[in-house]
């Protein structure tokens, strides 16, 4: 009895992802280390309700959710976040990152904290950055070792300018198409193949319906740990800097989990029946995509564009 007020007092947090609530699945582990840290912390105040697989929607539908408040909390994929703020963008440049080191140094810091103030006027509070890990290319056509190999395949992305223009300065034939739809084309050939992190297709299953797997790292695939502002506002400033506090720490553990996972990955795809392959010459493909860069350069803003590329250093595709 004596529990019964407080319960009474707790927020209901419906927590949404795109993907399968595997447990090695990128988007699962932070959503459930981002769960626990809120029942460590402030027990009473927040009751997390778990909705894997677009069950409130896909992404799109997500960050509207968040926008009014209908959906507390999510987990979505940069490229997703950035039709809603342009500036995103810049976090799915192509081969933007020399490794997952870098990209985590650039999240966490002045850039990444930009990047998510940003979305406060579009009614979300952007709380960090979770790791995608970096998205390679799968398909039933051929290995992709060179640019041309990209040539005329027909690519699933996401429903986003930057991946739309990426694979079409590379050659290929960019499908967007919503990620629910994704495992169906796949398997029925509308699509020849799409582009996403091993831990992705791994718990996806991808490895069923897909031959070739092709390690591009074409893009960092970064995952924003996000909240509705609606639902924000009702919580006390210290149990608001409680869920900042449990989302840090989710962030931290889910990046350990997903590199360890992610050693083992390649190996349990090649037993599933996938065919691997390194890429040696990422520099072939840093050329073709340059007019990427150009192209969103304005849309992304001058002044964040120029600071992302200084803090990446001479490895970016518009350096060289």
């Amino acid at each position: 009895m004596l529990g019964a007020p407080a319960l009474a007092q707790q927020l209901p947090m419906k927590l949404t992802w795109n993907t399968s609530d595997g447990p090695k699945d990128p988007y699962a582990i932070v959503a459930h280390a981002f769960a626990d840290g809120i029942a460590e912390r402030i027990p009473d105040a927040i009751n997390v309700q778990f909705y894997p697989n677009n069950q409130l929607g896909d992404e799109k539908l997500m960050m509207e959710g968040l926008r009014f408040g209908t959906i507390e909390a999510a987990i979505v994929t940069n490229a997703l976040i950035a039709t809603v703020e342009p500036g995103f963008q810049v976090v799915d440049m192509p081969f933007l990152f020399e490794d997952a080191g870098k990209a985590h140094e650039v999240l966490d810091g002045p850039i990444g904290q930009e990047l998510m103030r940003s979305l406060e006027d579009s009614g979300i509070i952007g709380l960090g950055f979770a790791e995608g890990g970096f998205r390679h290319m799968i398909n039933n056509v051929r290995p992709v070792t060179a640019p041309s190999d990209v040539e005329g395949v027909k690519f699933r992305v996401m429903q986003n300018p930057v991946f739309i223009d990426m694979f079409r300065s590379l050659g290929g034939n960019a499908v967007p198409i919503g990620w629910g739809e994704t495992f169906t084309a796949a398997q029925q050939g509308t699509v020849d193949g799409l582009e996403i992190p091993l831990a992705v297709i791994a718990s996806n299953k991808y490895s069923e319906v897909v031959e070739y797997l092709s390690l591009t790292k074409h893009t960092y695939s970064a995952l924003g740990v996000l909240v509705s502002k609606r639902f924000f506002d009702k919580l006390t400033p210290e149990q608001q800097e409680a869920l900042r506090e449990a989302a840090a720490a989710a962030i931290d553990t889910q990046r350990d989990q997903v590199a360890a996972n992610e050693s083992e990955m390649v190996t349990t795809l090649e037993e599933q029946g996938m065919t691997v392959n390194d890429v040696s010459d990422v520099a072939a493909f840093r050329e073709k995509v340059v007019p990427v860069y150009e192209a969103f350069r304005s849309s992304i803003g001058e002044d964040l564009f120029d600071k992302t590329l200084a803090a990446v250093g001479a490895d970016s595709p518009a350096a060289n």
